[in-house]
């Protein structure tokens, strides 16, 4: 179990996403260029089964932002975005309204 003091360690952010495109040699993944306001963050998702590259420009979506870099596919990801899977499709959380990219998620 986590404490209220470990949970308000997460820094998640809105980003708005500017580039969608496949990682090569995966059904699976997608890298997402996300403007988070101050910063450009690029961020790997499992997203490929669930939206298309045109589905996701333009859409803000909570991203977890003070992660340490991860490597998939040989693609360096800054973070991760937040979503629910329902009968295995990824369902994106998103803002009702538009928000200043970097938006603190509180």
């Amino acid at each position: 179990m986590i404490t209220f003091d470990d949970f308000m360690k997460l820094e998640i952010k809105i980003g708005t996403v500017t580039v969608a495109d496949r990682v090569q040699g995966t059904d699976k993944l997608i890298r997402l260029e996300l403007d988070c306001g101050s910063e450009t963050r690029q961020v790997v998702a499992g997203l490929a089964p669930s939206y298309t590259s045109e589905q996701l420009v333009g859409k803000q979506i909570p991203v977890l932002v003070n992660l340490e870099p991860r490597k998939l596919r040989g693609v360096e990801s800054k973070g991760m975005i937040l979503a629910v899977v329902v009968e295995g499709k990824a369902v994106l959380l998103m803002p009702d309204e538009h928000v200043p990219p970097g938006s603190a998620v509180r």
